[in-house]
């Protein structure tokens, strides 16, 4: 049997966009530290793995990367999240038949940051949530997975109220200076922008109510909690809007074949509060 057989179109379509040859550890290693990245750092990472090119290794090879430029006694975080153990009655791509939500919500396994797969963050995060030394915050629906030096301040009481603002581990990175870096997935995904949410003071700003599966002392409990009724809508353009108006605070850089950018979160965090209170409505 030919396992080459099995490769998907996909992966075809990357292979013949890497035209200068495939994507190495040593070179992402060599451009990972071209874009900034140094020993020591905190850095919340969000990519794209086909943008990067094809990896000889893959997932695996750019995590080990990440981990050999920035060092254990920097930290590698990457967020986690599993927004799929939610109730069903808010599905909506696709939506279930009403008929089976109660089945779903009597039966879906509590969350379980050792075992429950992260869900719509890639398959990066989800490979390095297994990663050794990598822990994992308890929201069950926004998590981050977390190397390095200060992990465990950073993971630690990740309240279920509020799971994007000040008390998590987004707020902790944000008085912490961490940069963040964005390889080859745009801003429309940059997780930070939802701390600006949180702070910023517009029009359509309102709360929430969510709901997970959970352990609690053993048992599995549905539990409710609130939070914004977050909008990732906007967030190209708001990253658009940085990339123009910040240029001096971001590193525009190639890894592997990626575009990407480099920036602290903090500067990032004030723009998006600042931009949401005059464009939101």
């Amino acid at each position: 049997m030919n396992f080459r057989d099995k490769r998907s179109n996909g992966e075809a379509e990357v292979i013949a966009r890497s035209t200068d040859g495939p994507v190495t550890r040593s070179r992402l290693e060599e451009d990972l530290r071209a874009a900034g990245v140094e020993p020591g750092m905190k850095v919340l990472v969000h990519s794209s793995l086909s943008a990067i090119g094809w990896i000889c290794g893959g997932a695996l090879t750019l995590i080990e990367a990440l981990e050999e430029v920035i060092r254990p006694y920097g930290t590698l975080v990457m967020p986690a999240h599993s927004g799929n153990l939610s109730d069903p009655a808010g599905w909506e791509n696709p939506p279930v038949p009403e008929s089976w939500w109660e089945t779903i919500r009597q039966q879906m396994p509590a969350f379980d940051p050792e075992r429950t797969p992260t869900a719509g963050v890639g398959s990066v995060p989800e490979l390095f949530r297994n990663f050794p030394g990598v822990l994992r915050s308890s929201h069950p629906h926004f998590s981050f997975a977390a190397w390095g030096a200060d992990t465990e301040e950073l993971l630690d009481r990740h309240e279920l109220d509020y799971g994007l603002g000040e008390a998590s581990p987004l707020g902790k990175l944000y008085r912490a200076d961490a940069d963040v870096l964005v390889i080859g997935s745009g801003f429309s995904t940059n997780t930070c922008f939802h701390l600006a949410e949180y702070r910023s003071d517009y029009p359509g700003k309102k709360e929430t109510e969510y709901s997970a599966p959970i352990l609690v002392d053993g048992h599995r409990r549905w539990k409710q909690f609130r939070n914004l009724d977050i909008d990732s809508s906007d967030f190209s353009k708001i990253g658009n809007a940085f990339l123009k108006r910040k240029g001096k605070h971001i590193t525009e850089s190639r890894i592997g074949y990626a575009v990407s950018y480099r920036f602290p979160i903090r500067e990032a965090v004030d723009f998006a509060e600042n931009w949401m209170k005059k464009h939101r409505r």
